[in-house]
């Protein structure tokens, strides 16, 4: 089984009914849908150094973390790996809270995300997500999708 450990940030602004979640977007071939701004640590890098980077590269902005919501573990079978490698694949993903201290909306080039944008919160739902996002928001504030 291969290991794959990711950290990822969750960053909002506004309130009530304008709040709204920074989304990226990730694509690898068909396969594509909205998540948190984050990705791979690589070999030697701390998790919150790993948060900040891929935000940054994902969606432009600098950022600062504000707390560390939790750690989830999912395991994708073989068969439905993308690529096919033939094992299983254990992600570790590593959720940080985060809020933007500078930069500016920039859409990532030649990176596993096509686009990074502002949703309200009351439209999650019915965005093409990752379970990540889910599992996030819920570690945030026991906030849970109306549609699946």
């Amino acid at each position: 089984m291969r290991i794959r450990a990711a950290a990822y940030c969750v960053i909002t602004r506004g309130a009530g009914a304008d709040e709204e979640l920074l989304l990226s977007h990730w694509r690898d071939g068909s396969r594509h849908g909205w998540t948190l701004p984050g990705g791979g640590i690589d070999p030697g890098e701390h998790p919150e150094h790993a948060a900040v980077r891929e935000v940054f590269e994902e969606t432009g902005y600098h950022a600062r973390l504000t707390g560390l919501l939790g750690v989830d573990s999912i395991v994708i079978p073989a068969k439905e790996r993308l690529r096919g490698e033939g094992e299983p694949l254990h992600g570790l993903r590593v959720v940080y809270s985060a809020e933007i201290t500078g930069g500016e909306l920039t859409i990532e080039v030649d990176g596993s995300s096509d686009d990074a944008g502002w949703h309200r919160l009351a439209d999650v739902p019915d965005l093409r997500r990752v379970s990540l996002v889910d599992v996030a928001l819920g570690m945030r504030d026991g906030w849970a999708p109306t549609t699946a």
